[in-house]
Parts: structure tokens; sequence; C-alpha cells
């Protein structure tokens, strides 16, 4: 298959301003390297400091792109062997076609989804070309309440700089929503870019990969989620053996949303940009993107402020929501529209899964 062209990098940098396939054959060869603060590690305490120096170079930018939109994303990964599998976040790649890994050294590589557990978010992307890479070795089982954690990311504009916090509980709501048992809760100020990178314990063996966020009515991040990983658990082999799952739920509920424009409307919400024929979002009238006839995009999709009242002023909160909801139950969400308020109710009916019509994210004009 084709090598990236140089292109590539700057529709990202067009398209790139947010959060957040056809395999290549290389590198992106010349590729400046991003600037690299100093600030936030100087910060660290001087262990930190060393450990997140030597386990760095293993963690990765991942970018995304829409190429029918021409809509970007923008997260983290991290090398879990030296052949050039990534593990990231689900949510960070579902929207896109085209990926791309840039590493601490400024060298970018194009990549593929080669599998992914939607339920747990997290997915596998295989770097084609380069390597060996260096890699971070996963946790051989739990860790403990209290300890503390690091984090490696993109968030803020900062090219994979580190966050510490202390890791809060296990099992974090794995009784109410479909995350797996075990999910991590930390006190690490995580925000948008940081999707997908690792959760480091003291022995800089990779724990966790961060998912998502709880933010405060001030903007404030209260806490942060990683799923857990493990050498050798269920999860890390179904990924490392190509398997491709889907939520049964999110298939009811049937709404894809923009990594690119949530959050950044006034009022702030989740916008949509893919509502998939036949589901229960499809049933409650919801809408996705608009696009010309040359697949330039011409609206948005519908803007979700809240679901039964509670505010989701970004994709993170509503997607926090719909994994609460069980078949039977019934949401009602506030949305809007060009510019104007409305309401439905979404309801999830035990049903088959709904068709899957067009792979455009976008109605057509």
């Amino acid at each position: 298959m084709r090598r990236f062209s140089l292109a590539f990098p700057l529709l990202l940098l067009l398209a790139l301003t947010a959060y957040l396939i056809p395999p290549g054959t290389g590198e992106q060869a010349g590729t400046t390297p991003p600037s690299v603060s100093t600030q936030l590690p100087d910060a660290l305490p001087a262990q930190t400091r060393e450990l997140f120096n030597a386990l760095r170079p293993a963690v990765v930018r991942v970018d995304s792109l829409d190429t029918r939109t021409r809509t970007g994303g923008l997260g983290t990964g991290f090398f879990i062997n030296e052949g050039g599998d990534v593990l990231t976040a689900y949510h960070v790649v579902k929207a896109g076609q085209l990926f791309e890994v840039t590493t601490l050294g400024g060298r970018s590589y194009p990549a593929r989804v080669a599998a992914f557990d939607e339920a747990a978010d997290v997915a596998l992307l295989r770097v084609q070309g380069g390597g060996p890479f260096p890699y971070l070795e996963l946790g051989q089982g739990l860790p403990q309440v209290g300890e503390q954690v690091l984090a490696i990311g993109n968030s803020g504009g900062d090219f994979l700089q580190p966050r510490r916090g202390e890791l809060l509980r296990l099992n974090a709501e794995a009784s109410s929503s479909d995350f797996p048992q075990g999910t991590l809760e930390m006190s690490a100020p995580l925000a948008q870019g940081d999707s997908g990178g690792p959760i480091l314990d003291a022995a800089g063996r990779a724990i966790g990969v961060v998912s998502y966020i709880r933010v405060g009515g001030d903007g404030q991040t209260k806490a942060s989620y990683a799923v857990p990983v493990t050498q050798g658990g269920e999860l890390v082999r179904a990924l490392q053996s190509g398997e491709k799952r889907e939520s049964p739920l999110t298939a009811l509920v049937g709404l894809v949303f923009d990594q690119l424009h949530s959050g950044r409307t006034d009022p702030p919400g989740a916008v949509i940009l893919r509502v998939t024929p036949g589901s229960a979002a499809d049933r409650a009238g919801l809408r996705g993107c608009v696009a010309n006839r040359d697949g330039q995009l011409t609206a948005l999709g519908d803007i979700i402020l809240s679901m039964n009242g509670v505010p989701t002023p970004d994709s993170g909160t509503a997607l926090d929501q719909l994994k609460r909801l069980h078949v039977g139950d019934k949401v009602n969400v506030e949305y809007s529209r060009a510019g104007e308020r409305a309401q439905t109710t979404l309801t999830l009916r035990a049903q088959t899964a709904p068709r899957q019509g067009s792979t455009d994210p976008c109605t057509r004009e």
C-alpha cells in the first residue's frame, strides 16, 4: 500500500485543534521534532523524573484524520513491543481513517487499526515500518490504592509531558457502566489529548490506558480514569490476536461523536458526528453532520447539552452517561440544532443491532 505523502502532516495541522486506514510502508522522513518542554519534568521528584525520562521514548502522539470531513483528533499511545504495536484509547481512533504516530525524536510513522474493544475503550494500532521501538512492560497484577502513578500525554499543547497523581480506587463504577472490572480512578490532572496514554506505577510498568476524565463545573478535572491492562491478560491477548469487538450497547444507542468540535460550541456540548440508521438515536430524531457533494462539512450535527438533566459539556461526559444505560432505559436528551434548543427521548429497545447504512459520517446535501 502507499506511503503517506508529505501533505498528511499539513492536513493534520489544519484539522487538529482538539482531542481527540490503509497501511503505509515506512516513516515520514525529515519530520521536525515537536517542541519539548522541560518545565513539567523539572517539577517532578528526582526519582519520578528519572523514571519519566527513561520511559518517555516508548510513548507516542497519535494523530487521526477523517479524510471525508477533513476533521482530526489528537491522543496518546504507547508501544508494547519492539515490533510497533501501540495501545491507545478506542475513542481516539474511532472516527478516523488515517493515523500517524510521532515519537519523542520527532519521527512520524503511518499506522492502522489492527484490533479494538469498544466496550473497554482500548485499540491496538500497528505501525508501518521502522523499529525496533522502545516499549513499556505491562503490569503483572493489581496496583495498590494510594500509590503514586505517572501519566505521559499530549494535553494542553504539551508534547509527551508528565502528569502525576494518586491511585484513588479500583473497580470505579464498574457495576454501573460497561467498563471492565478494575477500572482505575486517579487524581492525576489529565485532559483532552492524554487519552490513550499509559498510567505507570512506581516500577515503570504500564498498568492502564487513559480513557476518560470527570470535569467539575469550574472546568477543572476532578478525577481521571484508565482501563487496566496486564501482561498476558485477556484484553491484551484478544487485541494482539486481531479481535475487533463492538459494544452492543453502543450499537443500540447509535451515536458517534465529533471529537474535533465537542466542548468547543456555545453553549458547550457533545457534537454528534454520525447517527446509525435504525438506532435509538435515529428513532429519537437526532442528526449528525451535513456535508456538500464534495464532502466538505457545511453544518455540525446536533449538540447534546444534557442527558436526564446532567450537563454534557463535551463528548467524554456524554459517553460517561451513555455507559450507564441498560436496555429498556429512557433518556431525556436536551440538544441544540442550528442555534435552537429542543428535547427528545432516547429509548433503548432490545433488538438486533441496527443496520449500518452508509459509512459516510455526514448526511449529503
